[in-house]
Formats: C-alpha cells, structure tokens, sequence
C-alpha cells in the first residue's frame, strides 16, 4: 500500500511539492447524482421554479466550484484549469429507480499536479446548487454517488473507475 502523500515523516500535514514533477496534460471525471421526488424534476425539466433555469445555473456554479477547489480543500495546489465542463442528465423514476439528476464534470490542466479535486469539486458544488434552488418544495432530496470515474495523465498513469 502507498503512503499518505500530504504527510510528512513526523506526520505532520503538508502541501505536497510538485516541484520535481513534469507538467503534463492532466484530466479528470468525477460524477454524482441528486435523487428527488418526480414533481421536483418536473419542475426542473419545465423552467418554471422560481430561481430561475436550475441546471443552467448548477452548471456555472460548478464551474466556479472547480475554479476555487484549492479555496475550500487546504492541500490542494491552486492551479490553471484549461477546461472544465458540467453535464447533466435527467433519469425520470421508474419501478426500479428515484427520479434523479446525474452530473458529472471534466477538469483538465497542463501543470505538475491532477485535477481530480476538482472535477469532484465541481460535481458537489453543481449538486449542492441544485439542493439549494429546489429545497423549497423538496427538503427530501439526496446527494449520492459522487466519485472519481476516471483521471488520465501523471506519472501514475490512467484510473477509470470499474
């Protein structure tokens, strides 16, 4: 098993020193989904809640969220994102499962350190914003699933999550 990188040899928490490390083109995919009552994603799929354009709104909130990853985790490098992107997919309730909302974010960069944070960053923060502009008529509602599906470039190589 490998070690805890953001700890050093007398345990202490530190920032990692990527210094040493190549600048390579670096991308990750990170998804989540928000379960909700059908009514909810009713009113999300018809643009009629009173915030306004949900999902629209999610998408640039998760964005932001990537952009200020290493504001809100305090070992992550602040780093130069070259892309995020934030997609949505509404799955209507069947027999065997919740009305729901699936995102899933694309971060990418040209640097010495990933960008797993925030592609993750970016599908909680999208989700939460979604929680927020619906809570009104759905407190019920549930974050779940939020996980790394793949990361590509580094020295570790590729991850895709089975």
């Amino acid at each position: 098993m490998s070690t805890l990188t953001h700890f050093d040899t007398a345990g202490h928490a530190h920032m990692v020193d990527v210094a040493a490390k190549a600048a390579t083109h670096r991308v990750a995919v990170a998804g989540g989904r928000i379960e909700m009552l059908p009514a909810t994603l009713a009113l999300i799929e018809s643009g009629t809640t009173k915030k306004g354009d949900v999902l629209g709104i999610a998408r640039i909130a998760g964005i932001q969220g990537a952009k200020r990853t290493s504001d809100l985790i305090p070992l992550c490098h602040p780093i130069a994102l070259t892309r995020v992107a934030v997609e949505f997919t509404v799955v209507h309730a069947t027999a065997s499962q919740a009305a729901h909302v699936s995102c899933s974010a694309t971060a990418e960069t040209v640097g010495p350190t990933g960008v797993e944070m925030e592609a993750l960053t970016a599908v909680q923060v999208a989700l939460l914003t979604i929680y927020d502009m619906c809570k009104a008529v759905d407190r019920g509602m549930t974050i779940s699933g939020v996980r790394l599906l793949e990361k590509h470039g580094g020295k570790s190589g590729s991850f895709v999550a089975g």
